[in-house]
């Protein structure tokens, strides 16, 4: 298993971290996910030790608890063996302050996550999502005074955009404050709007990426093909789960898997390997997150690491997943001084 230095940290995490968004099932969007009990993510988490991979992923807005309380249970009696990461900013109760990046809320969430993980620190931990009602000193004064007490080592965000994450670390540097390390961000295939501005920000402050939904939220497994039916494990088939993912034309996504197919076929690796090997080698990503309905699906996607996509290949790849850039970012590609992230990082532009 590779390793690779989390943002400007002196952390290291291995490239692939398993999601645990399929342990509990703890209502319908998350059914739609999987449902692993305890027995079976024990089971997952020693394959993925053997692997190499010790780093594991969850929230408290995952099943209502319920997915870190599995894994709580999972790594029992090995929590030195594992890097935990877990996140918190959504709703957790009907109350006004259940929800969101106070003081208030995000100190009980840690108290929560910790009594349900069975662990004294989080490795990782990350806002869930931006909130834009506190004041972001407030939120990470408080993420602060919870890594003096070492109840966490390092804090991140997820699903902010450029702006939020940006003013966040110029607040935590006019105070002296911890910097966020990681932004754990939607990137794959065929949902590429992370390098339009996200990366740039990412390589320019030295912020690791953290990648969620790697597969195009189930579309890249190799089983969605064009004219044929929804496999019946598909979280596709669930509209609360696709509805809270990302749009993705079904026109776009075949083209993307039809390329997919073609280099899957000359590397001899199966479509979701070649899909992680290819964010694999983009810059900024520190490692994928992946997720796993049973101990197959773990162990092919484990085969996406000790090899590497050809510059042929990542370029092939490439020009069938690019689409049409948004305002301002197709106007500032037409300025040629200022070179692609991608290029600038020796990928392709």
């Amino acid at each position: 298993m590779e390793w690779r230095l989390l943002g400007r940290s002196g952390f290291k995490v291995p490239v692939l971290c398993l999601g645990t968004a399929t342990f509990g099932a703890g209502n319908e969007f998350f059914r739609a996910f999987g449902g692993t009990d305890v027995s079976e993510a024990r089971r997952l988490v020693d394959i993925c030790l053997d692997a190499g991979l010790n780093m594991f992923d969850s929230a408290d807005g995952y099943s209502n608890g319920a997915s870190e309380e599995i894994l709580g249970q999972a790594i029992k009696d090995r929590r030195d063996q594992v890097i935990i990461s877990t996140k918190a900013t959504f709703g957790t109760g009907p109350g006004p302050n259940d929800v969101g990046s106070s003081r208030f809320h995000l100190t009980r969430a840690v108290e929560a996550s910790l009594r349900r993980l069975g662990a004294d620190y989080i490795d990782l931990f990350q806002l869930h999502g931006f909130d834009a009602m506190t004041p972001v000193e407030e939120t990470l004064s408080t993420l602060e005074d919870l890594t003096r007490a070492g109840k966490i080592l390092y804090t991140g965000c997820s699903n902010f955009s450029g702006w939020h994450l940006m003013k966040s670390l110029a607040v935590s540097d006019r105070y002296g404050w911890t910097r966020y390390v990681a932004h754990q961000a939607y990137y794959s295939l065929v949902g590429r709007e992370y390098e339009w501005e996200l990366m740039p920000l990412a390589l320019d402050q030295q912020v690791g990426t953290v990648v969620w939904s790697p597969l195009g939220w189930g579309r890249l497994t190799g089983r969605i093909r064009r004219d044929q039916p929804l496999p019946e494990t598909s979280r596709l088939r669930s509209k609360v789960a696709v509805d809270g993912g990302p749009p993705i034309p079904n026109d776009y996504l075949f083209n993307v898997v039809d390329a997919l197919d073609a280099v899957a076929a000359e590397t001899g690796k199966t479509v979701p390997q070649v899909a992680l090997n290819w964010l694999l080698q983009r810059p900024t990503v520190a490692t994928v997150i992946i997720g796993a309905r049973n101990e197959a699906q773990l162990r092919e996607n484990l085969g996406a690491v000790g090899w590497s996509l050809t510059t042929a290949q990542v370029a092939r790849l490439d020009q069938a997943s690019d689409i049409q850039k948004i305002y301002p970012y197709w106007h500032q590609a037409g300025f040629s001084r200022n070179p692609s992230p991608l290029a600038r990082a020796g990928n392709t532009p």
